[in-house]
């Protein structure tokens, strides 16, 4: 046989070979837990050998994306629960509901809590997200009670308050160190409560006209990041823990003012080593500052101690631009200058850069010692 023949069956046979096969079953189930529990179940269905690897994954993830409808969904996920093996140890649960898939049965959410609650031992992270049509907001689950729980992030709930106005949804989590509230509200309180001595960083995302306060009370807090629109007010105590703050704040659309609790975010945390902000951050404080020129006066002392300042680059949306126009507006003398100022956000030539001077000033004079980098998104 000569050479070529040799190598050619020597590629052929490695060609044929089913490395995968050679895989011990825990890096298969590890491989596979990365995908989402429909994904796995079929990846599954392609060996004989692994077809019931899917119910030893620690890790979890039911979404409602590929499903036609709830209801499929809904058997989907029953099905899941039920055959799922229950003497392996659930690290990680990940839920979500789509919007389009139709109306949430309140049950499969029931099916999910208890689920949870089974798993409570052992499981470490929960992620919910409820995505309801018609814009209601369901009741976050107060019978949860995960005494491992480390990391939680919830999406569109409604935080139910006490008779005393207080909404105390964590104050069953014992270990949080990673906490994460996107569009959340509040009913039946003013004042959203997050206790905790554990937790470390904490992320908050609004795009909602959500007005209500955040009492943080989080002696080991270390990072606090922010994106949306910043309608919340922060009351807090002993969090001079907290070292990184990233505000990345928006204005809703045709809002007529900007949100004026900005400036206050950045006095509530007393030693901050590092800021990042967005363009449209600056933006919004410098549309706080057209309607509010005394602001630029004030001296912030926690921003005596930064020794980074980070400014991110992002393009303004239209609906960023019209609102900012909105605020400019007001202080037009003349309707010809209101209609070449309109005419300006409207083509984008408004505003003329990025980065106001005027607040970029306010910021190095309140901390000389930053040093100052601007990355391109």
């Amino acid at each position: 046989m000569s050479n070529s023949a040799i190598q050619n069956s020597g590629i052929e046979e490695i060609e044929s070979k089913d490395r995968l096969s050679d895989l011990s079953d825990c890096l298969i189930i590890h491989i596979l837990s990365f995908l989402n529990a429909k994904q796995a179940v079929q990846t599954c269905v392609l060996s004989s050998r692994w077809m019931n690897l899917w119910t030893g994954f620690p890790k979890l993830t039911l979404h409602s994306t590929g499903f036609q409808t709830c209801e499929i969904f809904t058997k989907f996920v029953s099905r899941v629960l039920c055959l799922r093996d229950p003497s392996i140890p659930l690290q990680a649960l990940d839920f979500k509901h789509a919007r389009a898939t139709g109306r949430l049965e309140p049950r499969i959410l029931k099916m999910i809590v208890n689920y949870a609650n089974y798993s409570c031992q052992t499981l470490t992270h929960l992620k919910l997200a409820i995505y309801s049509r018609g814009g209601h907001q369901i009741p976050f689950p107060e019978s949860l009670n995960l005494p491992a729980l480390t990391s939680l992030q919830l999406e569109n709930f409604k935080f139910c308050g006490g008779d005393n106005g207080r909404a105390e949804p964590f104050s069953t989590f014992n270990k949080p160190s990673s906490l994460l509230i996107s569009n959340c509200t509040i009913s039946g309180a003013i004042t959203l409560c997050i206790s905790s001595v554990t937790l470390v960083n904490f992320t908050l995302y609004n795009k909602l006209s959500n007005f209500y306060i955040i009492e943080l009370c989080t002696p080991s807090l270390c990072t606090f990041a922010f994106t949306g629109t910043p309608y919340q007010t922060l009351s807090a105590s002993n969090v001079s823990s907290v070292k990184h703050v990233e505000i990345y704040a928006e204005v809703i659309p045709y809002q007529k003012e900007p949100p004026l609790t900005l400036f206050n975010w950045l006095r509530t945390f007393p030693n901050i080593k590092s800021l990042t902000v967005s363009t449209t951050t600056l933006q919004v404080l410098y549309l706080i500052r057209d309607l509010f020129p005394r602001l630029l006066k004030l001296n912030l002392r926690s921003l005596g101690n930064l020794e980074s300042l980070k400014v991110k680059m992002e393009p303004f949306s239209y609906g960023f631009r019209m609102t900012m126009c909105h605020v400019m507006l007001q202080k037009a003398k003349s309707k010809k200058e209101a209609d070449s100022l309109q005419r300006a956000f409207i083509e984008g030539s408004e505003p003329s850069s990025p980065i106001p001077d005027e607040i970029m000033d306010f910021f190095l004079r309140n901390s000389p010692t930053a040093k100052v980098e601007f990355i391109d998104c």
